[in-house]
């Protein structure tokens, strides 16, 4: 009977039996998106968040990992290596932005992603860490192995972003990017993320479609 029906994004799909090394992802926005789309928790469906106030677009795919939630050991790690009093994390699932060569069109598909590092954002003094990760088998992102690869103007653009998207050029900045790590310090965010929705949700039993 559940084969009927289709699996809630966040609880229903499993990350994958390899994460934190390659991890399944469920995208909700793609660079061509002028509205910024994220899940409805209560319903599994993209919603509308809002239309992107600025010309700013995401330049990767982004969304998040399945099963992973930020809370107390997220924001614990957190507050370990930023030396900032991270308080809790943003009570959303651990996102993710995947770097492709090839044009994808649309958001609310998987994607099997290889974390190769991530940003240590804070947003109003809440944990809410970006992983970074390259589509498993692209044939140009695949030599990147750990985020010290990426060239440099690669990870401006993306952290310009995440600082701007938010708000107005006139508004004070509540977003902080504290350091950008690499691959072995995600692959510990993404299994405390998980080990944080474990203790909030407790154990499911997802479907696996990858």
């Amino acid at each position: 009977m559940d084969k009927r029906f289709k699996a809630h994004p966040w609880h229903g799909i499993c990350p994958g039996g390899e994460a934190p090394k390659v991890v399944t992802s469920f995208i909700e926005i793609v660079p061509s998106d002028t509205v910024k789309y994220e899940i409805d928790k209560a319903s599994g469906y993209l919603k509308i968040d809002r239309p992107q106030k600025f010309s700013n677009m995401i330049p990767t795919l982004y969304g998040f990992i399945p099963r992973t939630f930020c809370a107390e050991k997220t924001a614990e790690f957190a507050a370990e290596r930023s030396g900032k009093v991270v308080a809790k994390g943003d009570g959303d699932p651990l996102d993710i932005c995947v770097l492709s060569e090839r044009s994808v069109t649309h958001g609310d598909i998987l994607v099997q992603a290889v974390p190769i590092g991530g940003f240590r954002l804070l947003d109003g003094g809440e944990a809410d860490d970006k992983i970074i990760a390259v589509m498993q088998g692209d044939e140009f992102y695949r030599q990147w192995h750990d985020v010290s690869d990426c060239p440099l103007s690669y990870i401006n653009r993306l952290k310009h972003y995440f600082l701007t998207y938010k708000h107005l050029p006139s508004e004070n900045n509540i977003c902080e990017i504290t350091d950008v790590y690499g691959r072995e310090e995600a692959h510990e965010v993404i299994n405390r993320s998980m080990e944080d929705y474990h203790h909030h949700y407790g154990k499911f039993q997802p479907v696996n479609f990858l």
